[in-house]
């Protein structure tokens, strides 16, 4: 018996870097103590609190079927913290609780595409881009952007392949993973007009937007003219080292939202009322927690910059967000598969290499900024020193 196409064809073939994390767990496995800065997994666990919360709701009973698009108070909880960052007029109705970021990705494009159907991302992207788009049967078409632009995406660009393809969606990121760049206003005024011209969907993806180091975050939905033709995921992962609870939401017009839910219905059935609960004691802790569980990040960004600044074998954008740092590692002569691998096997340092990221980030590795700041930065600077042997 043959399986489908589709789910057979969600990885489209090619490496997208898990072998090197598997390589990793084995050598722990063995016994081998190995430095991971290779995913996004905070070295903090969840707050103590917020477990407690979660242990409390459960032992009050809300271990059932919950509510499917969400309990109300979390989705009002959802809806007020986008409107005070947007200044967006959000209701409930146009929340849509997920089973994580991951869950809400691939809830939006079930809605937007249609099998055979085009969506376009931005190259470097997420590892899962192009897999959620194979896997609700759309064709994933990727849009390029480039070290010299500081990763910036190009609106002729995104509209010449939204012409080119017929695209029916578009797919951003930022603050972005994994490059760091944070989309200036103009880059996304830039956005907002491709899409319009296309008449394309819009999901953007926000995960990030507690971490933010240089500039601004701006959603895109809150540009004229965009709300009704985006969607915004989110996840409790990032900002609220909540990474395990799978927790996450769109936010979407209602009409979306509505049909959102017969999506869930059919497929999760809703999120564990215990974690909702959780999840909404964690929101009405409000920005200082976000900003505690933010800010090791931004002390190892400063960490890997003093370090990049005594060498000259890497170069690097210094990322204006989230928890990743770019570095081209060009000047070795390796891709960034070899040097990954042969770092992980030399001296026990896992990073992901920057083609499993698209062809944009060829000849780069991600570094995760997710160890404890004295091992980072020996790690780091062992990372730049493997280089520079190299690149002699």
């Amino acid at each position: 018996m043959e399986l489908s196409r589709r789910i057979t064809g969600i990885t489209g073939g090619g490496s997208d870097g898990w072998g090197l994390y598997y390589r990793a767990q084995a050598l722990k496995a063995e016994g081998a103590e190995v430095t991971e800065l290779n995913i996004g997994e905070h070295d903090i666990r969840t707050d103590p609190a917020i477990l407690e919360a979660m242990h409390e709701a459960a032992k009050a009973g809300h271990t059932g079927y919950a509510a499917v698009p969400g309990i109300t108070p979390l989705r009002e909880e959802i809806a007020a913290r986008a409107q005070e960052r947007t200044g967006v007029p959000t209701k409930a109705a146009n929340v849509m609780v997920t089973a994580g970021g991951q869950a809400g990705l691939f809830a939006a494009h079930s809605a937007v595409l249609d099998p055979g159907e085009t969506g376009l991302y931005l190259d470097p992207h997420y590892t899962t881009y192009p897999g959620t788009i194979r896997s609700v049967g759309g064709l994933p078409h990727a849009v390029e952007t480039r070290p010299r632009d500081a990763f910036q995406p190009r609106a002729d660009e995104i509209a010449e392949a939204a012409r080119a393809t017929r695209a029916r969606s578009l797919l951003i990121n930022t603050p972005n993973n994994p490059t760091g760049t944070v989309y200036s206003r103009s880059t996304l005024e830039g956005i907002a007009q491709a899409c319009e011209e296309a008449d394309l969907w819009l999901i953007s993806d926000e995960v990030y937007d507690s971490q933010v180091w240089e500039g601004r975050h701006l959603s895109t939905r809150a540009l004229p003219g965009m709300e009704a033709r985006t969607m915004v995921v989110g996840s409790m992962s990032k900002s609220h080292a909540m990474t395990g609870s799978r927790i996450g939401w769109i936010i979407a017009p209602e009409a979306a939202v509505t049909q959102l839910e017969q999506l869930a219905i059919n497929t999760t059935y809703g999120v564990q009322g215990y974690i909702q609960r959780a999840a909404l004691f964690a929101l009405q802790q409000g920005t200082a927690l976000e900003q505690k569980i933010a800010e090791p990040f931004r002390r190892r960004r400063a960490i890997a910059l003093d370090l990049l600044a005594g060498q000259q074998a890497v170069t690097a954008i210094p990322p204006q967000g989230a928890m990743y740092m770019m570095l081209d590692i060009r000047a070795t002569g390796m891709s960034g598969e070899e040097f990954a691998l042969a770092l992980l096997e030399e001296e026990r340092i896992a990073v992901m290499p920057g083609e499993s990221f698209g062809a944009a980030a060829s000849g780069h590795i991600r570094v995760a900024l997710t160890v404890e700041d004295a091992r980072f930065a020996d790690a780091f600077g062992r990372v730049l020193r493997f280089a520079a042997a190299r690149a002699a």
